[in-house]
């Protein structure tokens, strides 16, 4: 009887349980695909990779920029590197051989070391607030007249290092110029070039071929003329003939080294300064001469300075 009733109620609960749990088997998690079908998907996707692999390199797709022409082609902040009010513009490549078109809020453009060869009038015509410029280090032999005149407020110039025979008119509020190491002769340098720029403090001229020194305003403090050709220099250069009480407290440096002029020559022309410029100065050889005094009783050489 017991076995009877373990026959009719234990084996068909087995058979149940089994199904169930091979129903859950052939599930994955809810929405995912069967096993035969994730066979079918891993089969189909190592093939579809090796078919893509096997693809020779001129059929893949090339997602990188096409750089042609100078980098006049292109816009400036994508070669040059612009932040709040600044462009840095520096050894640019490819080639920069002319000033970018500046963003309407640019106050300091750094274009230093590249192949600009000309500064025109429109280059700068409408950023009106430029404040500083350095284009140091380029390949600048020409600039047109007007091509600063537009700046109300720049106040420093950096044309260093470049090819320039003349100077283009320069805004008069300036506070500090430098065109070291250029081509300039005297020609080149209008007589009064600096006498309405009331605000310059430094200026530098060093490394030209200038024959005479420029007019030069009163506020400057700091002057460089060295390695030029200048020659001579008089009672006006720096100070004033008709005026003997003149003096120029704020010139507290100028070099005039490796220029032919000996200053030395020259000694009321540096009367209104309180220090020398540095340059070449004739050293006087001094000579002795004796003649005996007596004082007190005892004989001393009396000594008397001469120059040669």
């Amino acid at each position: 009887m017991k076995a009877l009733l373990f026959t009719c109620v234990l084996v068909p609960w087995l058979v149940a349980a089994s199904a169930r749990s091979s129903d859950q088997d052939s599930q994955l998690i809810p929405g995912s695909l069967s096993g035969r079908e994730l066979n079918g998907y891993f089969s189909d996707n190592l093939k579809s990779r090796r078919a893509r692999r096997a693809l020779p390199l001129a059929d893949e797709a090339d997602d990188s920029p096409i750089v042609e022409g100078d980098g006049t082609d292109l816009p400036t902040c994508l070669l040059c590197v612009c932040l709040t009010g600044s462009v840095y513009c520096e050894e640019v490549s490819p080639d920069m051989t002319m000033v970018p078109a500046l963003p309407k809020e640019t106050a300091y453009l750094y274009g230093r070391f590249n192949k600009i060869k000309k500064i025109r009038t429109k280059d700068f015509a409408d950023i009106v607030t430029l404040k500083r410029i350095d284009l140091t280090g380029n390949l600048i032999s020409e600039i047109e007249d007007g091509a600063f005149s537009k700046l109300p407020l720049l106040e420093e110039l950096s044309l260093a290092e470049n090819r320039l025979v003349k100077l283009p008119m320069l805004p008069a509020k300036l506070s500090v110029f430098n065109a070291n190491n250029n081509n300039l002769k005297t020609k080149g340098v209008k007589v009064n070039a600096f006498k309405k720029m009331t605000k310059l403090v430094n200026l530098f001229l060093a490394d030209n071929q200038l024959e005479a020194v420029p007019y030069i305003p009163e506020s400057v403090r700091i002057l460089h003329l060295q390695n030029n050709n200048i020659t001579e220099v008089n009672i006006n250069t720096f100070c004033r003939s008709n005026d003997t009480y003149y003096l120029r407290p704020i010139l507290s440096e100028v070099r005039m080294d490796g220029n032919p002029v000996m200053l030395s020559k020259y000694p009321d022309s540096f009367t209104c300064m309180k220090v020398l410029p540095i340059g070449r100065y004739r050293l006087r050889r001094q000579k002795l001469y004796c003649s005996p005094f007596v004082a007190d009783g005892a004989v001393f050489p009396q000594q008397s300075a001469g120059g040669v």
